[in-house]
């Protein structure tokens, strides 16, 4: 009897996880799409701002035989840039939503205690993640720099307006998203999933993976960009690792 009258109640709850699940997928999407509705009026002022290094790089190079310009050879690549630009950066903007929809969704697993960390948890994520994509948009030019000085001398340079974006901002998402690495491991080292003396005694395992995960998630594979993802990412691994034991000291204890 027991177990008969239990499987409804199991059921329910079930269910209602789901129906939570839904509720917080529907929410991150209608942010990410307000977002992105009101980042369409201010495209141009993106779109100037993306291309700012590369307008730079020229003026300051003209070795390299560029002005800065970028092309359209398609009917559709002016429309897929905007989009693409504007999806992206509603993306960016809705972050801070997005993470307290998840927060809010994992929180009845977590205990009282680590309910408190909701608030440092967010901000420290949305903090990092503005952080790595202004990195990858101020090592950009470098990036460029390298590149271009590998096409060889006496070489145009004339870029698609799709792929040059495409660039721009999967590397500043690259670096947005490694940047949280950090908030993982805290996280992890706080639901005891590993333990701040386990991440100690792997750390060569650990840098070295930083640096390989820096080069395949890099889009442009230049080593500049590698090494300003995989430096900081590397100081971070050890932060995140004294915060971690900082936190989980006195529950040790």
């Amino acid at each position: 009897m027991s177990d008969t009258s239990a499987t409804p109640i199991e059921a329910m709850s079930m269910m209602d996880h789901l129906r939570e699940l839904r509720m917080r997928l529907i929410r991150s999407v209608l942010a990410v799409g307000i977002s992105t509705l009101v980042l369409l009026a201010f495209y141009d002022q993106l779109k100037n701002l993306l291309t700012r290094p590369y307008t730079n790089l020229c003026a300051r190079r003209p070795d390299f035989h560029c002005d800065g310009s970028l092309f359209s050879l398609g009917p559709l690549d002016g429309f897929t840039a905007r989009m693409r630009v504007c999806v992206y950066g509603g993306l960016v903007l809705a972050l801070p939503i997005i993470l307290w929809q998840i927060w809010r969704f994992i929180v009845p697993a977590l205990s009282k205690r680590e309910k408190n960390y909701a608030v440092p948890f967010i901000t420290s994520s949305v903090l990092l993640f503005c952080f790595g994509s202004y990195l990858a948009y101020w090592t950009l030019d470098k990036a460029l720099e390298f590149l271009i000085s590998w096409s060889g001398s006496d070489v145009t340079q004339a870029y698609q307006v799709t792929k040059y974006i495409n660039l721009v901002v999967m590397m500043m998402l690259a670096f947005g998203v490694g940047f949280l690495s950090p908030v993982l491991l805290v996280f992890l080292q706080l639901v005891s999933v590993v333990s701040p003396k386990t991440l100690i005694k792997q750390w060569r395992y650990a840098v070295m993976g930083i640096f390989v995960s820096a080069a395949v998630i890099t889009p442009s594979g230049d080593p500049i960009s590698m090494l300003a993802l995989a430096i900081p990412l590397t100081i971070l691994y050890l932060v995140a690792v004294l915060v971690g034991w900082l936190l989980t000291r006195r529950r040790t204890a």
